[in-house]
């Protein structure tokens, strides 16, 4: 398997360099001499006029209309950690690429040479106006919490934390498949995640508007609750407030007891086919670390997983988020949404898990490039204005 990753690897590097980059800028109109003067002097003159009389015009009249930012610190990348702006510029690419095939969003990538919040905060404040959209990316835990929650407080175009909230999107909406599969209703099910960055903290939040009343959540120190002092933060103390509703303490191996759900969001091999086997009956693992997910699938299975998913292609039930941000701005962009809230976040899970007809252990989700997920998902815009 690693032998796979790495010949993947060297496929990437060898295709950046032939082609420099993913993405480019393309006019939609010929230029000729006769376009020159509507396109740009002295025709754009009338344009500018009115957007600048009326600024709501310019997302009609400009590129803010299809157009969104894509805007990341280099600080938390994929599984490879703080790689700084240039390391993580190729991902945004890849990132810009998937909203254009999937979406038929134009979106930039934009990374920052800086990682302090309030700067990151005010930077991103100062370019809104080109933009009909954020989109935050691969930004560190706990400063990725006040950084989107600034910016939707101050802006007025939607800011989208995909990190949180697209994983919490797939994985709601794999679980309502695979609980359909083992006949479990969430209200009554037992749930632990390994994680309490942004994605772990983002799908507890959802999963309890879903209805979730057990959720145990576990970092690298183990359980968090309420009475606990070390390595916590103003995000943990807020979720050891609302999970873990009977104080369970001790590690994530010792959570896993008479456990439905496991859900990791968190580092590679921290499980094994016997911590699986302390879970309950027909026990649901979605173990999404990547490239290295928390438990292999075959040895998830050995400890008598039924419904197991990762985070990669090359298994199946891949949780991906490219089945949820595509969409999500799609129709946001469509409906000129000022806010994504969590019923759009609820609805889009229930829309991706209805396009699976008839799920079934190997195919709890859509795959990762199915057209009609997008499609779908912005329409959920349409019916929630």
């Amino acid at each position: 398997m690693n032998g796979i990753i790495k010949n993947n690897m060297h496929e990437s590097i060898s295709l950046s360099k032939k082609i420099g980059g993913k993405i480019e800028i393309k006019s939609k109109k010929k230029l000729t001499k006769e376009t020159l003067s509507v396109l740009y002097t002295p025709g754009v003159a009338e344009v500018s006029l009115a957007v600048a009389k009326d600024k709501k015009l310019s997302f009609d009249y400009t590129i803010r209309k299809n157009t969104i930012a894509i805007v990341s610190d280099g600080s938390a990348v994929l599984g490879l950690g703080n790689i700084g702006p240039e390391g993580a510029l190729p991902v945004m690419e890849g990132k810009a690429l998937l909203f254009k095939e999937l979406g038929g969003v134009d979106a930039y990538p934009i990374v920052l040479a800086t990682q302090e919040t309030k700067e990151i905060i005010q930077i991103v404040k100062a370019i809104a106006p080109t933009f009909g959209g954020i989109n935050l990316e691969d930004i560190s835990a706990p400063r990725c919490f006040e950084i989107e929650e600034t910016l939707k407080k101050e802006l007025d175009i939607p800011v989208f934390h995909d990190d949180q909230h697209g994983t919490a999107i797939v994985v709601l909406a794999g679980l309502i498949n695979a609980l359909k599969l083992v006949k479990k209703n969430i209200k009554n099910i037992k749930i632990v995640i390994s994680g309490v960055g942004a994605a772990g903290v983002a799908i507890a939040k959802l999963l309890i508007k879903y209805g979730a009343e057990e959720i145990i959540l576990a970092d690298s120190r183990g359980i968090i609750f309420s009475e606990r002092q070390e390595g916590m933060n103003p995000i943990k103390k807020e979720m050891a407030k609302i999970t873990n509703p009977n104080n369970v303490r001790g590690n994530l191996k010792e959570a896993l007891k008479n456990t439905d759900v496991f859900i990791g969001v968190s580092g590679p091999n921290l499980l094994d086919k016997d911590d699986i086997r302390k879970m309950s009956r027909n026990s649901i693992v979605f173990a999404m670390s990547n490239p290295i997910p928390e438990i292999m699938p075959a040895e998830a299975k050995k400890g008598g997983a039924v419904v197991i998913a990762t985070g990669r292609s090359d298994f199946p039930n891949q949780i991906n988020n490219v089945l949820a941000f595509p969409g999500i701005f799609r129709g946001a962009l469509d409906m000129k949404t000022k806010n994504i809230t969590d019923e759009h976040k609820l609805k889009a899970a229930e829309v991706i898990a209805g396009l699976v007809k008839k799920p079934n252990y190997g195919k709890i989700i859509p795959e990762a490039l199915d057209l009609k997920v997008a499609k779908a998902v912005a329409e959920v815009f349409k019916k929630q204005k």
